[in-house]
């Protein structure tokens, strides 16, 4: 059996936009632009108090459709292999806990074998983050990964990861839980904000002191073969350095000085999302391309279906279900979207780079 896999309680994927509605305060513009997580919960904006604090009691109504599983097919043979050189780059999207899912795309790029074990010799696999948090099997996706990395090693490649916004949420609600932190618009906390964004009590309670260690040394930005890869699909990176040495020596110093409030802050800017969408995007991906290389960015984090306007507003109007063939290449050409939306219904993506379009 897969190391990791299978620890936690068997749960079914939601079919639905119910699970996945964007909060109006990950918006990187717009009236909510100065609401940050943990401060409301929409979509009851404005029916709180200052000072309000949300609790699990404002958990959204999780309507859940059963899915059939997904088709066992024999695992394609291994990534092709250079004569010399590195090996091919692939990117993952966001996991959140579907470990099964996770296996199947492996498999089907042919990165790992039919029991979960690398089988890409010098193949170069980045994960962007987002491991946890609404999905049956986070703790199990993160052995997953340490274990792959190892064995990547072994055989000539690698396999690495980034920092995702619900890393450093996890990270906040095991070492802060209910502790208040200071944000713009009223009282929050890290358990509170943890619950609320799909935290599973499963993972905190097999949650140990080598994965915190792990995702507290998570880099936040690299750039590989002129692909500037990154979680969030925001401009806050730059808010941290103007370089990448300096961005994730700066984001590994906060973690490890462990204030609430500097962590809490870093959550919140990597929560944002949506700068490269809209008029204008394309300039805010050179921003970042301009002074941490590359000639592209890739990211996770906002789900594909919203980027397309494929499943409804962020405020909750359902426009039917999510359908995500692979990634989504936008602002001229400059940016490459890899969430695909797997927490509703959508796509777990495993793509090799570049990409052409």
């Amino acid at each position: 059996m897969t190391q990791g896999a299978g620890q936690g309680p068997e749960t079914e994927r939601t079919a639905t936009l119910r699970d996945f509605r964007v909060p109006a305060y990950v918006h990187e513009t717009g009236p909510y632009a100065d609401v940050h997580p943990g401060d409301v919960v929409p979509p009851h904006a404005g029916d709180h108090p200052d000072g309000y604090t949300p609790t699990e009691r404002d958990l959204p109504v999780i309507q859940r459709d059963t899915l059939p599983p997904p088709p066992v097919e024999p695992a394609p043979a291994a990534a092709p292999q250079p004569e010399d050189g590195p090996g091919p780059l692939f990117v993952v999207g966001d996991v959140h806990g579907y470990i099964e899912e996770l296996l199947s795309a492996l498999r089907e790029k042919g990165l790992v074998d039919e029991e979960g074990q690398w089988c890409a010799g010098t193949a170069r696999l980045w994960f962007l983050g987002d491991f946890t948090d609404r999905g049956p099997d986070g703790i199990g996706v993160i052995d997953l990964v340490m274990r792959l990395s190892a064995e990547a090693a072994a055989a000539g490649g690698y396999c690495k990861a980034l920092m995702g916004n619900h890393e450093l949420l996890l990270l906040g609600a095991k070492r802060f839980g209910d502790t208040p932190v200071h944000s713009g618009a009223g009282t929050a906390t890290f358990q509170a904000a943890w619950l609320l964004n799909g935290g599973q009590k499963t993972d905190m309670d097999r949650l140990q002191d080598h994965h915190l260690q792990w995702m507290a040394r998570l880099d936040a930005v690299e750039e590989v073969d002129g692909h500037l890869l990154l979680h969030s699909d925001t401009t806050a990176y730059l808010d941290y350095g103007d370089s990448i040495e300096a961005v994730n020596d700066t984001v590994r110093e906060a973690l490890t000085r462990n204030d609430a409030d500097e962590i809490w802050d870093l959550f919140r800017k990597f929560t944002k999302r949506f700068s490269f969408r809209d008029e204008g995007g394309a300039d805010a991906v050179r921003s970042l391309l301009d002074t941490y290389g590359g000639s592209r960015v890739v990211h996770g984090h906002s789900p594909i279906p919203y980027l397309l306007g494929q499943v409804g507003s962020e405020e909750g109007e359902e426009r039917g279900e999510p359908h995500v063939e692979g990634p989504h290449v936008y602002a001229d050409g400059l940016a490459i979207a890899m969430d695909g939306g797997v927490t509703m219904a959508g796509k777990l993506l495993v793509q090799q780079l570049p990409l052409d379009i």
